[in-house]
């Protein structure tokens, strides 16, 4: 299959990672664009037979993490924390509010927790997947993901 085809079929996934960093519609959306620009730029260092999507998930949250730099040194803040609150909404009402519960709880998280529980509980990655695309040892994310459900269970309990 070609790179671009595969590329289309993860856009999806890519752009609910993008939501899960940015915690802002217009900023995910910048993320996504320049995640995919650079993945048509760098083909030629993706290897045809490895998966896509994980070159794919640690090339935006390596832009991610350089965009948080670049934006704590000149001392702005680059996200609301409110942002993020409907993130795939389309269903009835009651779902949109456990959605934007889900959405809120998620965004008051420690980036590295949000991180671990979006590649893993939301697109489903393993979870040796998910530690080399974050580029950590196993063993710390299983930790991060272990803290963050907890936080995130007693958040969701506070919302009920």
């Amino acid at each position: 299959m070609q790179f671009e085809t595969q590329l289309l079929g993860i856009l999806p996934r890519l752009r609910r990672f993008a939501h899960a960093l940015a915690r802002d519609g217009a900023d995910a959306d910048d993320l996504l664009q320049a995640a995919v620009e650079r993945g048509l730029m760098r083909r030629d260092q993706w290897e045809p037979g490895t998966r896509l999507d994980s070159w794919m998930y640690r090339l935006m949250r390596n832009l991610w993490i350089d965009t948080v730099r670049a934006t704590n040194r000149r001392g702005e803040t680059f996200v609301p924390p409110e942002a993020g609150e409907q993130v795939g909404t389309g269903g009835g009402q009651e779902d949109a509010v456990e959605l934007g519960n889900v959405g809120r709880a998620l965004g008051t998280l420690p980036p590295e927790q949000r991180e671990a529980i979006a590649l893993v509980l939301v697109e489903g990655f393993a979870y040796r997947e998910a530690a080399d695309i974050l580029d950590i040892p196993m063993g710390t994310l299983t930790s991060r993901l272990a803290r963050g459900r907890e936080a995130l269970m007693a958040r969701l309990g506070e919302a009920a």
